[in-house]
């Protein structure tokens, strides 16, 4: 599956601007995935992060000001599969729902943005209170973020 979501990213990346949204809250084990995913992707003149945790909503004129073309939301979400599972896809797609670890749902906040929004999502095994993601998690996230860098670097 992640070699999908490279291959995807990839093929949109022509001469684009990609701005990765790293969202959740890292004392809540796998929900902090966003954020740690987008802490280690290699940025440059087309790729840009931003880490925004919980609080994505206090972003919107950054996000909007840098106007990217892209504009991928990484986050943990509940596909009901098994942990690590992950996809890439529209917001739209995202069922609208508030966690309680965000202010507001990802669908609903993409109505703020103004370029085309993308949902990188993860399975959690947890969200219990913790700082460390678990090992499937941990392991899905490190293979995103390898894979990112590589198609991204070229």
């Amino acid at each position: 599956m992640n070699n999908n979501i490279a291959n995807s990213i990839s093929k949109m990346r022509s001469g684009k601007k990609l701005l990765f949204i790293g969202i959740g809250n890292v004392l809540r084990s796998d929900d902090g995935v966003g954020v740690y995913i987008c802490k280690r992707l290699n940025t440059n003149k087309n790729i840009n992060t931003l880490i925004v945790e919980v609080s994505i909503e206090n972003y919107i004129k950054k996000v909007n000001e840098y106007n990217p073309d892209i504009l991928i939301l990484v986050d943990c979400v509940n596909f009901n599969r098994d942990p690590g599972y992950a996809d890439l896809l529209p917001v739209e797609k995202i069922k609208d729902f508030t966690t309680s670890t965000h202010n507001i749902s990802l669908k609903r906040i993409s109505e703020f943005f103004k370029m085309e929004v993308l949902v990188l999502g993860i399975q959690p095994e947890s969200l219990l209170f913790g700082e460390e993601l678990s090992r499937q998690v941990r392991e899905s996230a490190d293979n995103i973020i390898e894979n990112i860098n590589q198609i991204t670097s070229s």
